[in-house]
């Protein structure tokens, strides 16, 4: 890892490292340090360094949704009436509160928010849109579109 101004540049062992974390986050250290050429303590180290410049946030299991009983995956675009601060932080704070939505991102176009939202059944996002969103205050508008099919998930990174 090359640092010039604070910021570190990844190398090829760092990209290496954090291509087969992505692959395997549970992977001991003994086989990572096999997979990037490196001795365990060099790979521990190296693990550690990029956990402390926060190029690994954390580590997590990715559940089967369905298998869980979250048969519906929505995407759900929220507009909003007036961008007061008062209103977005609002907003913003009562998104990160419900369990249900996985994912709100702040956008560009047509609406202001995107959400992406897990739920077990057509009953779960009547409840969702009625009892959840619509009361938040400020909300001008709301668009769902339901997944047929997700043809590709994932949460790796292309580190090239």
């Amino acid at each position: 890892m090359i640092k010039t101004s604070q910021v570190y540049v990844l190398d090829d062992v760092d990209k290496a490292a954090l291509r087969a974390l992505q692959s395997d986050g549970k992977m001991s250290n003994t086989e990572l340090a096999r997979q990037i050429n490196l001795s365990p303590p060099a790979a521990h180290a190296r693990v550690k360094r990029l956990e402390k410049q926060g190029y690994i946030h954390r580590y997590a299991a990715v559940v089967d949704r369905e298998k869980t009983g979250y048969d519906l995956l929505c995407f759900i675009h929220i507009g909003l009436q007036m961008h007061q601060v008062e209103q977005v932080e609002k907003f913003r704070n009562l998104t990160q509160e419900i369990p249900e939505v996985l994912e709100c991102h702040h956008i560009t176009g047509e609406y202001d928010y995107l959400l992406k939202v897990v739920l077990r059944n057509r009953k779960d996002l009547e409840r969702f849109v009625v009892d959840w969103l619509t009361p938040i205050p400020g909300i001008a508008r709301i668009h769902t579109s339901l997944v047929l099919n997700e043809i590709k998930t994932t949460t790796a990174l292309p580190l090239e």
